[in-house]
């Protein structure tokens, strides 16, 4: 217990130290413009299953666990995508879903860049394999969001009022650990964690994230009126101030997993 309070603390000195929020300021800014990309590769892929009013529902109940500007900002870009998945096809198809992905592979990018600098790594992969890691970070985000779609929208319909929404939040948790364990463990080169110190930044990134959306979607709810000081960029400002809370987590996850690397060296 001693030992991962010392780490606790080490990561989070290693986080201020390296400006953390700075870096996720960048990674935020990223994240948004691959939104409408990233949205697009998703809900074209899961499209090729199910029917485009089916995709809208679930894309509903998955967007119920952000804050509620964000939330109605997603949904907004995702019936636009609904809307051209309608009248796309075969090749066309093809062609929307392969510049989703370059689109939404800039984020995935930065995101690298990032948990390089926080687990103090000098990479040296080339131009191909930088671009293939970004790539497969990026499917795997696509493949995760229709499939957590799926899952939420099942669960939605199983749990009804608050125990769907305590359900969501859950599988939000358990995808976000799976998700952070996962990059923490393939992206740093030279200094690779082991998978327990890799579950251990997944788990506080998870568990972070969860009480952060949470509260900030509270917040926003009946505190915090950005539409008055904002105007009609209110929805916007939430929804990057959120990506903002996530990328910060997800990097001080990983200097968490960085300084319990170096101790047990």
């Amino acid at each position: 217990m001693q030992s991962l309070l010392t780490s606790l603390r080490a990561g989070w000195s290693r986080a201020s130290d390296s400006n953390a929020g700075l870096i996720a300021a960048g990674i935020a800014y990223y994240g948004f413009l691959a939104l409408v990309p990233l949205l697009a590769a998703a809900f074209l892929t899961y499209g090729l299953a199910v029917d485009p009013q089916t995709i809208a529902a679930h894309g509903e109940s998955l967007t119920r666990t952000l804050p509620g500007a964000a939330g109605e900002l997603v949904a907004g870009q995702l019936d636009n995508v609904t809307e051209q998945r309608g009248g796309s096809s075969g090749l066309g198809l093809v062609v929307a879903l392969a510049l989703a992905l370059v689109g939404a592979r800039v984020a995935a990018g930065a995101l690298i860049t990032a948990l390089d600098m926080a687990f103090a790594e000098q990479p040296d992969r080339g131009f191909i394999a930088g671009n293939l890691l970004a790539l497969a970070i990026t499917l795997g985000a696509v493949l995760a969001l229709g499939l957590m779609a799926g899952i939420t929208a099942m669960v939605s319909t199983i749990f009804a009022g608050s125990g769907g929404a305590f359900a969501s939040y859950f599988l939000m948790g358990v995808a976000g650990f799976a998700g952070a364990a996962l990059a923490y463990r393939i992206v740093p080169q030279r200094q690779a964690v082991t998978r327990a110190q890799a579950m251990r930044g997944g788990a506080l990134f998870a568990t972070g994230w969860i009480a952060a959306s949470a509260g900030f979607g509270f917040y926003t709810s009946n505190f915090g009126n950005y539409d008055v000081t904002y105007g009609s960029l209110g929805a916007v400002v939430v929804f990057l101030t959120w990506i903002w809370l996530s990328a910060w987590l997800l990097l001080l996850g990983a200097h968490f997993a960085a300084a319990s690397r170096l101790m047990s060296d």
